[in-house]
């Protein structure tokens, strides 16, 4: 068990003058300052042995911890405690170049990240004619972490192919391909209800690949060249029905979820964890981005 006051996020014992008042907040009211619940509420998620401090339950109600070195968790999901740390999601048109400047002078991020005062960081790329969810943060490392492969995050894009897909094909996307850079093989692929026309198809597929075009190379390998292609879902994070060229904040919920899975190196969405607002014991529900039938790119039609 745990004493938040006397470890710092190295296990070692913190340097603290007993004469001198102690700087540091309490555990509960860092919890409430991060928008987990009320005092008392958090209070509650202590006694119950719901919160860890550096991987170690705490009980103790007069605990106190180093926002900026000690990491907290909530029911497992990361507690952001650095309120100066922010993180948005942004449905990317078409067209527009996943940097923040572009030295061809084509339309970039400025557009968007432009409104925010803080220099924001995007979190991997989307190519120019591919849209939907992009992060945006200020917490560049976390940025960085994401963006690596060896997170392997995985990603679920809604694709528009032209021809019939059939069942036979969807089956070869699942057990691999070979591309001119070695083999690969998605984590699920299906066909969405609705999208099928004599000339056309809508195909579902999660990857956690990030090859560069891999999607769009994976689909022309089984004889479906993309039309279209929009990116529904990154690790926990989903688009759900937020408009084309429209960016928001992240939820608490949102943020812990995504902290949770770059702590971890691990996709929290792949093991069945979605969301959840730290300190309500399960995921949050209704999060769940449905691709647009017929049309990846929803009220927005095609581009």
């Amino acid at each position: 068990m745990a004493n938040a006051s006397e470890t710092g996020a190295d296990g070692a014992r913190a340097e603290h003058d007993p004469a001198q008042p102690d700087p540091r907040p309490r555990l509960q009211k860092a919890l409430a300052q991060a928008g987990v619940a009320s005092r008392r509420a958090c209070e509650a998620l202590i006694l119950g042995g719901r919160v860890e401090v550096n991987g170690e339950v705490v009980f103790e109600m007069g605990s106190r911890i180093d926002p900026e070195a000690d990491e907290v968790r909530v029911d497992g999901v990361v507690v952001q405690l650095d309120a100066s740390k922010r993180y948005f999601v942004l449905n990317k048109p078409r067209g527009v170049v996943s940097t923040m400047r572009d030295e061809q002078g084509r339309p970039d991020l400025r557009e968007f990240t432009d409104q925010v005062e803080d220099r924001l960081y995007n979190v991997g790329r989307l190519d120019t004619d591919t849209s939907g969810l992009l992060v945006l943060t200020n917490d560049g490392d976390l940025a960085h972490r994401l963006a690596h492969p060896r997170f392997g995050v995985q990603k679920t894009y809604v694709a528009k192919v032209r021809g019939r897909v059939t069942p036979a094909v969807i089956q070869r996307l699942k057990d691999g391909v070979e591309l001119e850079d070695g083999p690969i093989r998605v984590d699920a692929a299906k066909l969405l209800p609705g999208g099928t026309s004599k000339s056309h198809s809508l195909v579902e597929v999660t990857l956690h690949s990030g090859r560069n075009r891999i999607v769009r190379r994976m689909l022309a390998a089984v004889g479906h060249p993309v039309d279209e292609l929009v990116r529904r879902r990154f690790g926990p994070l989903h688009l759900g029905t937020l408009r084309s060229g429209e960016m928001r904040e992240l939820s608490g919920a949102e943020r812990g979820a995504l902290l949770s899975a770059a702590e971890d190196g691990e996709d929290h969405a792949a093991s069945g964890i979605t969301a959840g607002r730290p300190g309500d014991g399960k995921g949050a529900k209704g999060m769940r981005g449905v691709a647009a039938r017929g049309n990846p790119h929803g009220r927005n039609g095609e581009r």
